[in-house]
């Protein structure tokens, strides 16, 4: 029984890292209906940024702070140079735009640091906790730390502040929140630099897990999209808790499923996706559509 519990603990520290690059998909959904194949592509490059800054010998927590800072701002900058223009377009515009931006994102990557694969080290001391003959990882508390902590501070964002106020009622009503005063624009700006902001820590999370190259994040992607998918993607709680879920299966699946084994893990979350689709779309935690005629 202990060994169905240690995977367990696995798929959950596994969960925590799909849960925080789709709690960066939902961000941007949210505020703008739009779905950010690029997402995967910013966390990435922010990752490179933090291991450049940590190379060239500055410390990790004070790299974190500028590497979260610079993802800000960048995220800022492409909803006002590279999203603006095509808000209001065609969706299918939109999510052109969006892959044209994972391609170029991904060869500037490439351009700057090349695709020879870097390690990097862990934020996290090594250990474990032995509790009831099953080991969990520091690594595997911190991450869980992290996103908890993430939450957290979302949740006070959006429910304490007269910013998360302006934000939520950009989300539910973008033209009522003009009517009375809000710069819907600066707000979706806004929108964009947490969700990079976010994404971020997702790819610092799971660099110490892989390694670090332009391709870091794609099968993370996978996994984001199917945990958003299942969580609901207007939902925030409903990203963590398909994350997590997400995790769990993956895991369970690879260690009891023969015909999955280590190699097919992959199709787990895209077989989520495509349940999820035809039983519940709006997902676990998603709200449902309701127009007026």
């Amino acid at each position: 029984m202990s060994g169905f519990f240690q995977q367990v603990v696995l798929g959950l520290g596994s969960g925590a890292i799909y849960a925080s690059l789709a709690l960066a998909l939902v961000l941007i959904y949210r505020f703008t209906d739009i779905v950010n194949f690029a997402q995967g592509e910013l966390a990435m490059f922010s990752t490179y940024i933090a291991w450049q800054l940590t190379a060239a010998g500055v410390p990790f927590w004070l790299a974190l702070p500028i590497t979260l800072a610079v993802s800000f701002l960048g995220g800022v900058l492409i909803e006002r140079l590279v999203i603006r223009p095509f808000e209001g377009g065609p969706e299918l515009t939109v999510v052109i735009v969006t892959v044209g931006l994972f391609v170029f994102v991904n060869a500037l990557a490439g351009l700057i640091w090349s695709f020879l694969v870097k390690s990097v080290p862990s934020p996290f001391p090594d250990g474990a906790l032995d509790v009831g003959g099953v080991n969990i990882s520091l690594q595997t508390l911190g991450t869980l730390g992290v996103v908890a902590a993430v939450m957290g501070l979302l949740f006070l964002l959006f429910q304490k502040t007269k910013i998360g106020l302006a934000m939520r009622a950009v989300a539910n009503d973008p033209a009522s929140a003009r009517l009375v005063g809000i710069r819907v624009g600066r707000v979706l700006a806004l929108g964009w630099g947490l969700s990079a902001t976010v994404g971020a820590i997702s790819g610092i999370l799971v660099a110490p897990v892989l390694f670090l190259d332009p391709n870091l994040m794609g099968g993370v992607l996978v996994y984001a999209f199917a945990a958003a998918t299942l969580g609901g993607f207007d939902s925030p709680v409903g990203a963590v808790v398909g994350g997590l879920i997400v995790g769990v299966a993956e895991t369970l699946s690879g260690a009891y499923v023969d015909a999955i084994g280590s190699d097919l893990k992959i199709g787990v979350p895209l077989a989520i996706i495509v349940v999820v689709l035809l039983v519940r779309p709006r997902g676990l935690f998603g709200h449902a559509v309701v127009e007026r005629v």
